[in-house]
């Protein structure tokens, strides 16, 4: 199993109903986890790579109701080596 994360934001506040089958979205095998973050507008789908990819998890997001664009990856700044200081 290969897990990932992806960050999709949000335009509109998901409705009861987008709610609804969005909860639903935990019984397709292959995604893990859902968290939203709703001041962010944000919502992070973690996956399994071997049975789902960023499209389907896209188009999953979609038929559920939920107007979400694909956010770039976030990237950290490689660590400095102790000897390098």
């Amino acid at each position: 199993m290969t897990t990932v994360e992806i960050r999709y934001r949000y335009t509109q506040e998901p409705t009861e109903d987008d709610l609804f089958a969005l909860g639903k979205l935990r019984d397709v095998y292959g995604i893990r986890h859902l968290v939203f973050q709703p001041k962010a507008k944000t919502v992070t789908v973690e996956y399994d790579a071997t049975r789902l990819n960023a499209a389907m998890v896209g188009k999953l997001l979609h038929s559920a109701g939920l107007d979400a664009v694909e956010l770039p990856p976030v990237t950290l700044p490689e660590p400095v080596p102790a000897e390098a200081k």
